[in-house]
Parts: C-alpha cells; sequence; structure tokens
C-alpha cells in the first residue's frame, strides 16, 4: 500500500497500460480543477488475494476520514449536536469504504493491476475516485446496474433494493443508492478496454461530495 499526500491532482495509473473509453456514465469528470490538498492511495497486487484483505478497507477509509476532516472547523450545524467535523469524517469514512470493498470484491487479482483510491479537497467540495480491474464480464454487469441507478425513479430503487438487502443477498449495490440518497452525492462511471489485456476492464468511479 502506497499513500501520497499533496503531490497535485493526477488521476494516471501506475501500470502505464494504455486504455480506451468505451463508456462514461453519471457525473463523471475526466480533469479536475488544480488543489494542492489531495490523498491517493494505491493497493498493489501481492501475495495475499486483496479479498482477503477487507479488513484494511474499514482501516483506510476511517484514516482517510480522520484527514480530511482536520481541514474544517469542530463547530456545530444548525440544529444538531454533532460538529461538522465529525460530520465530514463519518461521511469519508463510510463513502470510502463502500467504494474500496466494491473495488477489491470486483478486482480481478490475477491482471496484477493495482486498486487506487484518491480524495481531492475544495472550498466545498470532496471529490473521490477509486480504480480497479476487473473482467469483461463482470464489468458489463456493473454497466447495466449503473444504467439502472442513472435511469429510474431514485426513491422506487432504493425502497426495492433496501427490502433486497434485507433477505440478505449480495450485490444489492445498496451503498451507491446510500450515496445517492442520504448524502446527496453525485455520482459518475468511466469503463476502458486495456490494450494489453482485452479481458479486462479499468473502472473508474466518481464521487462528488459537497461539505
Amino acid at each position: 500500500m502506497n499513500i501520497s499526500p499533496n503531490l497535485g491532482v493526477n488521476f494516471a495509473q501506475d501500470d502505464m497500460t494504455q486504455t480506451s473509453t468505451i463508456k462514461v456514465l453519471g457525473d463523471f469528470c475526466d480533469r479536475l480543477p488544480h488543489t494542492e490538498e489531495y490523498l491517493t492511495i494505491n493497493f498493489s497486487p501481492s501475495t495475499a488475494p486483496r479479498k482477503q484483505r477487507w479488513g484494511n478497507n474499514g482501516l483506510s477509509a476511517d484514516f482517510l476520514g480522520d484527514y480530511f476532516a482536520a481541514f474544517f472547523p469542530g463547530d456545530k450545524l444548525p440544529d444538531s449536536k454533532i460538529g461538522k467535523q465529525e460530520t465530514v469524517k463519518g461521511s469519508v469514512s463510510f463513502i470510502a469504504n463502500e467504494l474500496l470493498e466494491n473495488a477489491m470484491k470486483y478486482s480481478q487479482d490475477s491482471s496484477k493491476l493495482p486498486v487506487n483510491i484518491a480524495l481531492c479537497l475544495y472550498d466545498r467540495q470532496l471529490i473521490f475516485t477509486v480504480t480497479n480491474h476487473t473482467d469483461c464480464r463482470e464489468a458489463e454487469k456493473y454497466q447495466t446496474f449503473v444504467h439502472e441507478i442513472t435511469t429510474s425513479d431514485l426513491d422506487e430503487l432504493y425502497t426495492q433494493k433496501l427490502e433486497l438487502a434485507a433477505t440478505g443477498a449480495e450485490g444489492s449495490g445498496m451503498g451507491l443508492l446510500i450515496m445517492l440518497n442520504d448524502y446527496d452525492a453525485k455520482l459518475g462511471w468511466k469503463f476502458e478496454t486495456l490494450a494489453e489485456l482485452p479481458n479486462v476492464m479499468r473502472v473508474t468511479v466518481m464521487v462528488q461530495l459537497e461539505v
């Protein structure tokens, strides 16, 4: 795991693999404004499958929450006993954890490519990006789900998926729906093919959160 704070906004991948964008969905921005405050964490492939290291996701997400909460005052929000600092910390930890869990769960370890999470701070906005590599069949299933949540009535879909999650079914997508419904976040996705690995697709998820 590599951590790189305050190095400027750069979403180029370490593996230098040539890619070709085949689909962009939702609110996705390739070129973000410059900021001096950002942090990236790379989870490199290792002898231990990343799926067996899910416990580290929560630790990494909490670290991001603590790091960025420090930029906000601890003043209490109107009509709330919770300070803004604690609100930002909780929001960042939840979103980062959900994004990392999905990325790790559906990553193809055999590709030997990293999982990457970056978080950028702006005056009134935090922007998350998480990148992983998966096989094309999984990516196609994911695109179908993304199309569903970007074209359906959010309240109705939220209720349907909540009922599905209550049955213990996997892949309900509740984490993403909670970001949209409870955190009023904007989500975007980019799917890219890899020239050197035609059966592998790079998936980048972007979450924009007002603070």
